[in-house]
């Protein structure tokens, strides 16, 4: 699927505009009967489909050799996983006054969600951080993740909204991780084939997403989603969310010096690790929260558009400021089309399958693609 063409200066992503769009179609046209029926399971297929092109394009001997930067890893994972749901879970002292009882699930689980793999890859590479580290960190959260975020879940989303049970596991366990290992495993024999034809791919990539938001939003409308939610709740929702990833690129950044990583270190460390994937965290939800998944994928969808807009302008400036000696590992040759696109939010942006951007190129406000 084509992005709409937007002049540079426009703040927000041709994709995401495409995205909403989806939301507004599903709000007058849901589908309903069979047709919600059959886009169930169109969906599921589509995403298994996704996961396993996310396997075969990433490295594993690219991911093998990130093991030795383990300490880097245990902290981006510890922010995604740790910290994360600390500050979800304070959330709740926000609850009813400041945010929305029906809308701090979602709050709670865009928390608990894995980091994303090609933003932080393009972001650290823009503000010439450690690109290799950027991506191990992005593809171990994304494994991690398909385990930690439905266990999290169950543990804390309170209400029962979070159907979480050894079967909604295995879903989430067949549709992603199973099609992620069967692309590892045939790899070597489709790899080639993959990086011939990832355009056409990425317009894959993209419209998965889009069918997994509109099945989303039409379990939503039968209920009564927008009856439970108004502009000034909307608002405030942002607010929160715009502290929440205030508080976490302080943290990722300064944190990281206090733990003694070097710059291009922080830099990986603070963009793997203040942001939150929405092409992992959509099926989840599916299977999670079943017709309350549009609820709970909103302040999803809001964190990742933000977390774009602001990254975007944070990179440049750390691209400016490096110093000759800072400059960081440049990405080895071919990583870019073994890289997972979209395994960790790429795809909502558009740019699956699309070469990597130059190392410390001029890049729009909220133009980055995941």
């Amino acid at each position: 699927m084509s992005r709409p063409k937007l002049p540079s200066w426009f703040p927000i992503d041709g994709y995401v505009l495409t995205l909403l769009t989806t939301v507004v179609v599903a709000t007058f046209l849901p589908a309903t009967g069979t047709a919600s029926e059959v886009l169930g399971h169109v969906s599921t297929a589509a995403i298994g489909i996704l996961f396993f092109l996310y396997g075969a394009r990433l490295s594993t001997a690219d991911m093998l050799q990130g093991l030795a930067h383990w300490r880097l890893h245990l902290t981006v994972l510890a922010t995604t996983f740790v910290l994360f749901p600390l500050l979800g879970l304070a959330g709740r002292a926000l609850v009813p006054h400041v945010l929305a009882p029906e809308l701090y699930n979602g709050f709670l689980f865009l928390c608990l969600v894995p980091s994303t793999i090609q933003s932080s890859i393009t972001f650290t590479s823009i503000a010439r951080g450690n690109v290799p580290a950027a991506i191990c960190a992005g593809s171990f959260s994304s494994i991690v993740g398909i385990f930690a975020t439905p266990l999290l879940a169950a543990l804390l989303i309170s209400g029962g909204s979070a159907g979480f049970s050894a079967d909604s596991l295995l879903k989430i366990a067949l549709q992603l991780l199973a099609p992620f290992l069967a692309g590892q495993l045939l790899r070597r024999w489709v790899g080639g084939f993959l990086v011939r034809h990832k355009k056409v791919l990425g317009h894959f990539d993209r419209s998965s997403i889009l069918l997994v938001v509109y099945a989303a939003f039409s379990l939503g409308m039968s209920e009564g989603i927008w009856r439970q939610i108004s502009p000034v709740r909307l608002g405030i929702l942002l607010g929160v969310e715009a502290v929440l990833l205030a508080v976490m690129l302080a943290l990722t950044w300064y944190g990281a010096k206090k733990l003694g990583f070097e710059r291009a270190d922080r830099v990986a460390i603070q963009f793997a690790g203040s942001k939150k994937s929405l092409a992992a965290g959509l099926p989840m939800a599916s299977v999670l929260f079943g017709a309350h998944a549009s609820l709970a994928v909103l302040p999803l969808m809001l964190y990742h558009q933000m977390q774009l807009m602001v990254c975007a302008v944070i990179a440049r400036r750390r691209g400016r400021d490096v110093l000759p000696g800072d400059a960081a590992d440049a990405l080895p040759a071919g990583t870019a089309d073994s890289v997972p696109i979209g395994a960790a939010g790429v795809a909502p942006e558009g740019t699956a399958g699309e070469p990597m951007p130059p190392v410390a190129a001029p890049v729009p406000a909220g133009k980055i693609d995941k």
